[in-house]
């Protein structure tokens, strides 16, 4: 996420804090640099300004030319001015406490809104919400089928009729809400490839409609500028509540993430980075800048791990740790609850340091699902007694599972150093410190 202008900004930090003493030009000098890379960032130039300005006022005080850290006085300051700069203060999603929560998805096509819209009913189902999905787009080829696709994978029901007439599918949806006791109503309006005045009316007809709890416009990262234009055209008409940034997984250079709260002065409230349907996270302004910065995102990274991994489960891992009884099996269930949790890239894009370490590494997302290939096309007993795989067993293994014998091999051997580790932990005893770095709560 952003990797390109994490690293730069990372650089140029660097040399600041490599500074034996501050003085006044050094400090311009980088700023200037800081301003460059924002630029090249695609964040707006009006924002970046004001950025810059606002960080030389704190840099240049007394007190941090002064400071015997100066170097991390000024990164401090950098990143409690990004989190003001993203919105300051985390903005939840409203929810009516009595009566029916509706919530409308805007944007132009391609955005995003379709997946997001089922991702969002998803979260919200988890969370014991009776969800309504409205398939509200009418022109695009398939918009409806592919709602009622996404809508079937997370049991969540999607309202649709034969007319193209999205006023009424959005007004009908809400009685049939009613009717069939949900308390929640999304609905994906139709997007267009640029913004025009009678898509612009629609959805201001709908909205009028519906008089919805929330209206949320999503954007795709990717587009930078364009992004930020858009946004600001769909608020003067619709003047939507909160904004969902997309694709944040792909080769986005940030400038829209910088750039569109400051200028269209509404929260972001949903960042979305992959195309799986838990790939949804709530925005923290906090969060997201402590990762531009490189320090990584421990708090998300802890609280996917607290959704994925269900605590019986760990009980069960801890008593057989103790035994040191920890076979494929359980292994297996280690790799399915990581799976949940999203890809392995933005999983170690949480971790403190090693944003730029892995910028350039290639994570191979699909090593998890070839080491559960294996796993599965192994016996049950093999799965609990690795020794007894043979030579032949393995061949059999690595055909039903589409790997060769070396992959297998290598996994045989990184699973029998773990087991000695773990052998090794067991043996010196699990006190209650060692049980609690174990849980995720």
């Amino acid at each position: 996420m952003l990797e390109e202008l994490s690293l730069k900004l990372e650089t140029t930090l660097k040399k600041v804090r490599g500074q034996g003493r501050l003085t006044e030009k050094n400090i311009s000098d980088s700023l200037r640099e800081i301003r460059r890379v924002l630029l090249d960032a695609d964040v707006n130039y009006k924002v970046a300004k004001e950025f810059i300005e606002k960080v030389s006022v704190k840099a240049l005080g007394s007190e941090v030319i002064a400071s015997i850290t100066p170097g991390q006085l000024i990164t401090k300051i950098i990143y409690d001015e990004l989190t003001i700069l993203l919105g300051g203060n985390f903005n939840d999603l409203k929810i009516n406490g009595s009566g029916t929560t509706s919530i409308m998805v805007v944007g132009l096509q391609g955005s995003g809104k379709t997946t997001f819209s089922a991702k969002l009913a998803k979260r919200l189902k988890e969370n014991n919400r009776k969800v309504l999905l409205v398939a509200a787009d009418v022109y695009r080829p398939a918009a409806i089928e592919q709602l009622k696709l996404l809508g079937e994978q997370i049991s969540v029901p999607v309202f649709s009729i034969e007319e193209k007439d999205a006023r009424k599918v959005a007004s009908q949806s809400v009685s049939y809400a009613d009717d069939n006791g949900l308390d929640t109503i999304i609905l994906d309006t139709a997007g267009r490839l640029h913004v025009d005045e009678e898509m612009m009316a629609e959805v201001a007809d709908i909205k009028n409609l519906v008089n919805p709890t929330e209206t949320l416009f999503v954007v795709d990262s990717m587009t930078g500028q364009d992004a930020v234009n858009s946004a600001k055209a769909f608020n003067d008409k619709v003047n939507y509540d909160g904004i969902v940034l997309t694709k944040l997984d792909g080769d986005a250079r940030g400038g829209a993430a910088l750039s569109i709260r400051s200028v269209v002065g509404k929260p972001i409230k949903f960042i979305s980075n992959g195309e799986k349907l838990n790939s949804l996270e709530s925005f923290y302004p906090e969060r997201l800048a402590s990762r531009i910065l490189g320090k990584g995102d421990v708090i998300s990274l802890v609280e996917k791990a607290q959704k994925s991994f269900d605590e019986f489960e760990v009980e069960k891992l801890e008593e057989k740790l103790r035994k040191n009884k920890f076979d494929f099996d359980d292994f297996l269930k280690q790799i399915k609850a990581i799976k949940k949790m999203g890809s392995l890239s933005s999983l170690l894009g949480m971790i403190p340091g090693l944003g730029a370490q892995i910028k350039n590494a290639k994570i191979d997302d699909n090593a998890l699902v070839r080491v559960e290939a294996i796993i599965n096309s192994m016996t049950l007993k093999e799965r609990s007694t690795p020794k007894i795989l043979n030579g032949s067993r393995r061949k059999r293994i690595a055909r039903g599972s589409g790997t060769s014998i070396q992959d297998v091999n290598r996994l045989l051997k990184q699973f029998g150093e773990m087991q000695k580790m773990m052998g090794r932990f067991s043996k010196k005893g699990f006190n209650e410190s060692a049980l609690n770095n174990l849980k995720f709560n």
